[in-house]
């Protein structure tokens, strides 16, 4: 069974995502700050992170930072999760090593497929892609 990390500060976004990825046969993680989501990354091993960009204690992007300076979390992959829209946003949180990007309001559906693409085929061209390059920035595969 793959394990999901959620990481949001929003109880009840948290709370719905994780209903929903347990009714899908995954195992879910859920963190309301990011500096508990990196413990529980560091801990638990997930196969997958969802994170909210826009959180107190820690930010996505700090999260992110965190999650690829360790040796055993480095190849996970990453969704950012959130509201900021602009194209900018996209680019930047790709450009600094997340492997995807969805803006909320999002249909369920839609990160679904998202997180089985990354849980399936991506993790794998994800990881040979680091592996070859021993570069943490990722790319859009």
């Amino acid at each position: 069974m793959k394990t999901i990390l959620l990481i949001e500060d929003n109880e009840d976004i948290l709370q719905n995502l994780t209903e929903y990825f347990e009714l899908k046969g995954y195992k879910v993680i859920g963190a309301r700050n990011g500096r508990k989501g990196v413990d529980l990354a560091t801990e638990s091993t997930p196969d997958l992170v969802i994170c909210d960009v826009l959180m107190p204690v820690m930010d996505g992007y700090q999260v992110l930072d965190a999650l690829l300076q360790s040796k055993k979390t480095e190849k996970i992959p990453f969704i950012f999760s959130t509201s900021m829209s602009e194209k900018a946003n996209r680019e930047e949180a790709l450009t600094l090593g997340a492997d995807d990007f969805i803006v909320k309001p999002f249909e369920l559906e839609s990160l679904l497929r998202m997180a089985e693409f990354w849980l399936g085929s991506g993790s794998l061209k994800r990881k040979n892609f680091r592996n070859q390059t021993g570069s943490k920035l990722a790319t859009r595969l």
